[in-house]
């Protein structure tokens, strides 16, 4: 397949959306728990996370356009607090059906069986079953004037992980949780790694660490 700019555009929009979709290749899947100010629950699957820094531990996400009702990205700018949870094997296609245009008084949560977990200190609700949970802090948000969606930059504040998952030199193993990744629109995959390398510098060879090389 080749296709140019009016290929491009010329293609039908389900097939469009499929094929620009899946061009990025794996992504992550992650469940965004929120509330209103009532503490009414909201749970949306998202694959638009993404790493901005460690100090400070800022989380980016990409919000559609907010031409619609959008319960999630509406919930972070009213209480400004949202949690990330990673999504496993056990409960994907739970995770999936959130994606689901459910009514604004319905929960995901309650519609799909997932479990909200409240930390006495955090106003944002966690999935239980989620093995890797974030609590978020919003920091900025922005209208991106390309294409209307919204830039959703928010510090890490609170984690909790499975103690058994998080390895001596501070690396969360998460293909040990079971973790799923994404691809496209709607298409779930199981991960297995091929290494763990060694800091890269133009004069050392590259080298497959081991558990033992963590613990020095």
């Amino acid at each position: 397949m080749f296709l140019e700019s009016d290929d491009i555009g010329g293609l039908g929009d389900r097939y469009r959306t499929q094929l620009i979709n899946s061009l990025s290749g794996f992504k992550s899947a992650n469940l965004i728990g929120t509330c209103d100010e009532l503490k009414n629950t909201n749970l949306a699957i998202f694959t638009s996370v993404f790493h901005l820094g460690s100090h400070p531990p800022l989380l980016g996400m990409i919000v559609r356009p907010h031409s619609v009702a959008r319960h999630t990205l509406e919930n972070i700018l009213l209480t400004g607090h949202y949690t990330i949870n990673h999504v496993s094997e056990s409960f994907y296609k739970q995770a999936h059906q959130t994606s689901a245009r459910y009514d604004e008084e319905i929960s995901e949560f309650q519609a799909t069986g997932l479990t909200p977990w409240w930390h006495h200190d955090f106003p944002a609700p966690f999935v239980e079953e989620s093995p890797v949970q974030l609590g978020m802090s919003l920091r900025e948000h922005q209208r991106l004037a390309i294409n209307d969606t919204v830039m959703i930059v928010g510090e890490v504040t609170m984690i909790n992980i499975k103690d058994n998952i998080v390895r001596n030199d501070g690396y969360v193993d998460i293909q040990q949780a079971n973790i799923v990744t994404a691809s496209s629109l709607d298409t779930y995959h199981r991960t297995q790694m091929l290494a763990k390398l060694s800091y890269a510098k133009p004069d050392r060879k590259l080298q497959e660490l081991t558990d033992r090389d963590e613990d020095k």
